[in-house]
């Protein structure tokens, strides 16, 4: 039987859902998507390697006359571990003091509207996103997941799939079905928060199974790979939800930044991808990129 295409639009309606269940039998959650920014404009995302820095740099930038810069800032990065049976969620020291020190370094940055995600990233033990052996172990890690956000207060989940070395401490390889059974799983648990993709390694390029696609299920994805243009091929995202420009703030030059805001915009792109906000005013650089992204100037407010 051929399984319709239930665009994640229709599932915010309350559209279709129960027949992708029924016909797949995967089970597919709905995403209420409360969560998201505003669409009036073009996002920003902001990761910050928090080893060094705080995520709550994002909340130091405003835009002239108003308005935040960052609309998503990224804890980066969490990991997935593997102790010889499962996977599992590990938050190293830094990561750790930032979410137990919420109140200093998230809360402010929601307090004006940022949304603030825990990125996961693969550590070399073999565990990744693409290689759960069944629906039982993604759910599993999903519930740890699902834990974190809500005991630390944070606005969802980035997957970042690098860095996982599959095979690894005789891990499988990556499989068609794990990523989805984690999104939908997720999806389940947290169907009022983002969940992100920044689109690399295995588990790009599998993103659909039993005719459901991770897509319908995500909010947003992005180009990795900083100083480029790519439009990530999600299924069932559209340009509203992709983020084919990528900068590395420390590396990326301010004309190349300046190039992919122009082309964001004038593509009619809904997202634009920031990396490694550090502590230093970086209001010079941004402007550069917000002046083409959204007509106006960036201020440090400090």
């Amino acid at each position: 039987m051929s399984v319709p295409h239930i665009s994640r639009r229709r599932i915010l309606l309350g559209a279709g859902a129960a027949a992708i269940g029924a016909t797949t039998g995967l089970g597919l959650a709905t995403s209420a998507n409360a969560a998201r920014p505003s669409r009036s404009r073009t996002l920003m995302t902001g990761y910050v390697e928090v080893n060094n820095h705080s995520i709550g740099n994002v909340a130091k930038y405003e835009l002239a006359g108003g308005g935040n810069v960052f609309d998503i800032g990224l804890i980066f990065a969490a990991n997935i571990n593997y102790d010889g049976q499962q996977a599992y969620l590990y938050n190293n020291p830094q990561v750790q003091a930032q979410l137990d020190a919420a109140d200093l370094h998230i809360r402010p940055a929601q307090a004006k509207g940022i949304k603030i995600l825990l990125s996961v990233l693969g550590n070399h033990q073999g565990a990744g996103f693409a290689n759960f052996p069944d629906r039982a172990a993604a759910e599993a890690f999903a519930d740890q997941l699902a834990d974190v956000v809500t005991r630390y207060g944070l606005d969802g989940i980035d997957f970042d799939d690098e860095w996982s070395n599959y095979g690894a401490n005789g891990t499988g390889q990556p499989n068609d079905f794990s990523f989805v059974y984690l999104v939908q799983a997720l999806r389940e648990r947290l169907p009022d928060k983002l969940i992100t993709l920044y689109f690399i390694g295995p588990t790009s390029e599998r993103l659909s199974y039993g005719g459901v696609n991770a897509g319908d299920l995500l909010d947003y994805a992005w180009n990795p790979y900083y100083g480029t243009w790519g439009v990530p091929d999600v299924p069932g995202l559209g340009k509203a939800e992709l983020a084919p420009a990528a900068i590395d703030m420390q590396a990326t030059s301010s004309s190349t930044a300046a190039n992919l805001a122009s082309r964001t915009v004038a593509q009619g792109y809904g997202v634009f991808n920031t990396y490694n906000l550090g502590d230093a005013d970086a209001s010079a650089y941004l402007s550069v990129v917000t002046q083409n992204l959204r007509g106006k100037a960036t201020a440090y407010t400090g």
